[in-house]
């Protein structure tokens, strides 16, 4: 389902594909955390630093001193509004088989509107990346050499792909990007590296 801008909480699955995940994640290192403020980011984020589900999304916006304090073996999450999800617009709360049928596109064809501005009074994908790319320069920027885990929606998940493998938007269709998964980008001097791409612990094993 197109969700969006539909500030909707996770099933029961999507709780325990969230309870999976913080378990691969709580062993990597992690120096920085950042999330979109809705609801599904924030309770997918909360078994992570094991808190209840909406107690992340209280956190107060980024600070320097936010940043550094640090919850129990945890960065303090920052949470920033420019990670939440594409406004689908009119596709909102349809299903993949109700958009295609209804505005007589490919499934693969999605990004396409997108990134043309062609969905009906959608965010387009220069909208998208205006609010996107600056934040995840400022994001990298602050962390040099260090491991930043960012929490976000497929949608920007692959605007972030778009950006730092430098390829258009619509070209990201290539790319599965599942609930909860973990797509993980080395950025070298030269160019981002993909070690890991749309990892599920709850499909794939934790380890």
């Amino acid at each position: 389902m197109f969700g969006g801008r539909i500030d909707m909480g996770l099933s029961p699955r999507g709780r325990r594909q969230a309870r999976l995940l913080a378990q691969f994640l709580r062993a990597r290192r992690i120096d920085a955390i950042y999330a979109s403020p809705m609801k599904r980011v924030q309770q997918t984020l909360a078994p992570l630093l094991d808190t209840k589900p909406d107690a992340a999304r209280r956190q107060p916006a980024a600070t320097p001193q936010r940043r550094r304090r640090r919850l129990p073996n945890l960065p303090a999450p920052v949470i920033l509004p420019e990670l939440r999800e594409v406004d689908f617009g009119d596709w909102t709360g349809l299903s993949w088989e109700q958009v295609c049928e209804k505005f007589n596109l490919l499934t693969h064809q999605w990004l396409e509107h997108i990134e043309r501005g062609t969905a009906p009074n959608g965010e387009s994908g220069a909208a998208l990346r205006a609010r996107v790319e600056p934040c995840l320069r400022r994001i990298i920027a602050g962390h040099p050499g260090q491991t930043i885990a960012i929490f976000c929606h497929g949608g920007v998940a692959r605007m972030i792909l778009s950006i730092l493998l430098k390829i258009p938007l619509a070209r990201t269709h290539i790319f599965e990007i599942d609930y909860a998964s973990v797509t993980q980008i080395v950025l070298r001097p030269s160019h981002a590296e993909i070690e890991l791409l749309n990892f599920t612990p709850w499909r794939d094993g934790v380890g």
